[in-house]
């Protein structure tokens, strides 16, 4: 699995990218292929700044109980 990524492999890849895409469409790809990869980083970073954010801490305010009435015994 660690000849995946050869110099003649890699070659034979750019060969048939060019081959299928032709040479015309190759920096329109490569162009669009950037713009994705910053607005997923972009993207990445607004949700990483997101979580890092202090959160405001709320304090819940709950009612004191009522003083509970006595039942007279009779």
């Amino acid at each position: 699995m660690g000849d995946l990524f050869q110099p003649w492999h890699l070659a034979i890849l750019a060969i048939i990218v060019i081959v299928l895409f032709g040479g015309k469409k190759l920096p329109e790809l490569g162009k669009g292929l950037g713009e994705g990869l910053r607005g997923f980083k972009d993207g990445m970073k607004g949700v990483t700044e997101e979580m890092n954010k202090p959160t405001e801490t709320t304090h819940a305010v709950t009612p004191k109980p009522e003083e509970s009435i006595k039942q007279p015994h009779v």
